[in-house]
């Protein structure tokens, strides 16, 4: 049953994904252009999104099991750390050069388009360095705790800072 749920969740997402324009490239880089001619139309499908989002989460925390059974797992970082800072900023600089970002561009890979093949092998190679990076980071007896937190200060109310 969860192999069948995870197939029909995925392919919501796909066919989510085309209807919106989210697979286009074109209509996400005009969507980013704000200065020329703006395409808003992907702002109303994120906050159809962020809705969506908001309401599954609120009816899952109320949950302390998945609707098959299974170990409920959700997030519990709320730290903003330089990690996250660097991550979001590589993601967004590559979302605003080749207008694709990694759900997308599974499913342009799957329709055959050939910037598809060349964004999911950067990807590919992006995650493979990284996976090495942590490695190698986890390696060292000096490493950092196993949260990913760099050097942070606390500040008066007691969070954390970059």
């Amino acid at each position: 049953m969860h192999l069948f749920s995870a197939f029909a969740v995925g392919l919501i997402f796909g066919v989510g994904l085309l209807v919106s324009g989210l697979a286009n490239p074109a209509a996400v880089l005009g969507f980013l252009d704000l200065a020329g001619l703006w395409n808003p139309t992907l702002a109303f499908v994120m906050a159809g999104a962020i809705g969506v989002g908001t309401v599954a989460f609120a009816f899952a925390r109320r949950r302390a099991v998945t609707l098959f059974g299974g170990a409920m797992h959700l997030p519990s970082a709320r730290d903003i750390d330089r990690r996250l800072v660097l991550g979001s900023a590589v993601f967004g600089i590559g979302w605003g050069l080749a207008g694709i970002c990694p759900g997308p561009s599974l499913v342009l890979l799957g329709a055959g388009a050939p910037q598809a093949v060349v964004f999911v092998a950067a990807m590919l190679a992006g995650m493979a360095l990284f996976e090495l990076h942590e490695r190698a980071r986890r390696a060292q007896p000096d490493a950092a705790p196993s949260s990913g937190a760099g050097p942070v200060r606390s500040t008066p109310g007691g969070r954390r800072a970059l």
